[in-house]
């Protein structure tokens, strides 16, 4: 018999078979979470720094929407008021008054008129802070007098008197020749220690019979938006600037201002040429990117190398309907998010190395604990093996194997009731998260809508006051000069009857007198002259008419709840509406259909009402205006009917239709909801409506409800009680 012999394989020791597995399996663990770690936070960086970015841009685009809005919301409401004949623009006197007047109300720089006969006047702070007035006639030379103001806007002394040819100032001819609302070109005058840096909103005027008058204007402040952009909180070595198409700075955040003196001449520098070289170097890279800035018509981020560093840079385009196009440039450096990845890196590294020393530390005494039993179990059986039977082998080990498996047992058990315990409180943490969030969307969604309602009241309250002190003023010599009327036309009664007297007894005068009275006309001057002081006495009674009118609509002296005469304030309201409802070039004149009731005295918040009347009329209007541009409905009659009765549950219902497009029943869900309006940007706020309805319900206890259906019209039900508890 042979015996085949086997070549021995070579062995490996135990020990490593234990630690080396496990050591690299703790590596690679280690490292893959580090990795993971460091890919996550350059993504959660690059998600960091869009929402940023945005943050910023949004924030800067409200910022510009908002202040760049009052300019031509100021010169919209000097029109109005010229073209009603509120403000008489040959009083130059009274218009530099009211002028500031406005500009104690808004931050602006400049509020003026030019006339086409060259004449002007304005109100002005050109140092900052002062307003002074500016009061020119028509030629130069020394035709401009610059007049210092007391606290009451009266005129105290000349400050100088300088040249200026309004009808050559592109501040009064571009908006002549555009013939609508636009900006003109960026003002920059060097005042000592001022600068003068402003853009200038104007439009035409007209007077009532729409005869061109000339313009309306107003500057604001552009300095002021690099103080915004200063105050923004975006990163401590991030820039945002603001530049026209033709790559002019306009404003940035940069602590180097966006203009340069030179010979006492302010002249505003390009991004390009900024003395900030971050400005500097990232509008180079746009320029050479885009060939220039007139191409950039949408959003656009961009990464971009400036000085060996990385910047997250964003291009948002933003426009106006009056001609602004400008562009906002926010640039973050990625170094500003990579600090604390690269320190986070840093440590991952040294925590491997740690984990993998320890790793190797705990698998020697790991392998040693293991294989010294083996070890021994292994020379029991050697010696077995070799005829010595006599060995005892102690279970002790099979025990400490038996309780370590009860004790990981026990562990485990531990660890998973432990686990159930934690899922269970967390799942009651995420509940009572959820709950309270929902709570702070709640508040924080009413505490929008009462602060937009607060604001609105606020408006109103300050429309209220200023239409109420111009009908007291208007009042005032309205009635001095009707109540001389009566007395100048007795007057001229009584002179023209002397004449004729005169005329009687002596009907040859002398040479003299003929010649003077063919000169003077007298036949036609006795015939006209009743005739004029009749017209101006009717034109009397109807100023007379409108300061009443205006008066009842703001009821300044009836804040409180008080009896008051429902059609009075419906009356006043379309009244001041006039201007908006008759003939106009582009349209016919809009039908009021009065279908009155006979109400009782209603007790309730008069000036509120009268607001609710307002907001829906003016919709109404606005919703008929749509309808005209249907071309099936541009034929119908553009009509609103107002219809009003008592009702068998103590109440009063007011009923306003119009024959406008109607409403579809989603639009008609939302009407009421704040902020929430179908008229384009820059034309509604949306909280008009929703305003309406607390009034009514909330401050009244009433109802307010609404009817449409598309191609119907609308019609709007207001239920109001005629003697109802008061709200507070």
């Amino acid at each position: 018999m042979k015996i085949r012999h086997f070549g021995k394989t070579q062995a490996i020791r135990l020990q490593l078979i234990l630690i080396v597995p496990f050591v690299l399996q703790i590596f690679g663990a280690v490292g893959l979470v580090g990795y993971l770690s460091f890919k996550n936070g350059q993504k959660a960086v690059n998600d960091l720094a869009d929402r940023l970015m945005d943050r910023t841009s949004i924030s800067v685009n409200q910022h510009l929407e908002a202040y760049l809005s009052i300019p031509h919301q100021v010169i919209q409401i000097n029109a109005d008021a010229i073209r009603m004949g509120l403000l008489d623009v040959r009083d130059r006197q009274t218009v530099a008054k009211y002028f500031w007047h406005q500009m104690q109300a808004y931050d602006l720089n400049y509020i003026g008129i030019g006339l086409t006969t060259g004449e002007g006047v304005g109100a002005a702070r050109y140092d900052g802070k002062t307003v002074v007035i500016d009061d020119w006639s028509p030629k130069p030379p020394n035709n401009v007098t610059n007049y210092a103001t007391d606290n009451k806007g009266d005129r105290t002394h000349v400050v100088t008197i300088y040249d200026w040819d309004n009808l050559q100032e592109p501040w009064y001819t571009e908006p002549m020749k555009a013939g609508k609302p636009i900006w003109s070109r960026i003002v920059t005058v060097n005042y000592p220690n001022h600068p003068y840096i402003a853009a200038s909103a104007g439009r035409p005027i007209y007077d009532a019979n729409n005869r061109l008058l000339g313009m309306v204007g107003v500057d604001i402040h552009l300095l002021k938006l690099s103080d915004f952009l200063r105050n923004m909180d975006v990163s401590s070595s991030g820039q945002v600037f603001i530049m026209e198409r033709n790559g002019l700075l306009i404003a940035n955040s940069a602590k180097e201002q966006p203009f340069t003196t030179i010979k006492d001449e302010i002249r505003r520098l390009k991004a390009i040429d900024s003395p900030n070289p971050i400005v500097q170097g990232i509008a180079k890279q746009i320029q050479q990117r885009f060939k220039g800035f007139q191409s950039i018509s949408k959003d656009t981020d961009l990464r971009l190398d400036f000085q060996g560093e990385l910047y997250y840079v964003q291009l948002t385009p933003w426009r106006d309907p009056y001609g602004l196009d400008w562009l906002v440039v926010v640039s973050v450096p990625e170094s500003e998010f990579m600090a604390q990845i690269d320190a986070n890196t840093r440590t991952t590294i040294l925590l491997c190395l740690a984990a993998l020393g320890v790793a190797c530390g705990m698998g020697v005494l790991t392998s040693g604990w293991i294989a010294r039993p083996i070890l021994r179990l292994n020379r029991a059986s050697e010696a077995i093996t070799s005829g010595n039977f006599d060995q005892a082998v102690e279970d002790s080990r099979i025990k400490e194997l038996n309780a370590l498996a009860n004790s990981f047992n026990q562990m485990a058990r531990q660890l998973r009731e432990s686990f159930t315990a934690l899922e269970k409180s967390n799942a009651e943490l995420e509940d009572r998260v959820e709950y309270r969030t929902g709570e702070l969307k709640n508040a924080l969604s009413e505490l929008q809508r009462t602060q937009s309602q607060i604001i609105h009241s606020e408006k109103m309250s300050s429309l209220g006051q200023m239409v109420a002190g111009v009908a007291h003023e208007i009042n005032n010599p309205v009635n001095f000069i009707h109540g001389n009327l009566v007395h100048t036309q007795q007057y001229a009664q009584d002179l023209l009857g002397f004449v004729q007297l005169y005329q009687q007894h002596y009907p040859n005068p002398a040479d003299e007198i003929q010649i003077a009275a063919e000169e003077i006309d007298l036949e036609f001057l006795q015939e006209d002259l009743p005739k004029m002081l009749s017209s101006m006495k009717m034109g009397t009674d109807r100023i007379r008419q409108i300061v009443l009118s205006l008066r009842n609509f703001s009821r300044m002296d009836e804040a409180d709840f008080k009896p008051v005469d429902i059609h009075e304030g419906i009356n006043s309201t379309l009244l001041i509406l006039q201007h908006r409802l008759k003939d106009r070039l582009e349209r016919p004149s809009i039908k009021v259909i009065q279908d009155y009731g006979s109400l009782p005295l209603v007790e309730c918040y008069a000036g509120q009402l009268n607001q609710v009347f307002m907001n829906i009329l003016t919709n109404a209007i606005d919703a008929l205006l749509v309808a005209r541009d249907d071309p099936e409905k541009s034929h119908q009659q553009l009509a609103i009917t107002i219809s009003t009765e008592v009702t068998d549950r103590n109440s009063v219902i007011i009923r306003i239709a119009d024959s406008g497009p109607g409403m579809s029943n989603e639009v008609l869900h939302k009407i009421f909801d704040p902020f929430f309006t179908t008229k384009p940007v820059g034309s509604g706020t949306g909280l008009g409506l929703s305003i309406s309805h607390s009034i009514v319900v909330s401050s009244h206890g009433g109802k307010l409800t609404c009817v449409s259906a598309p191609g119907e019209g609308s019609e709007f039900i207001i239920e109001i009680p005629i003697a109802p508890r008061q709200v507070l």
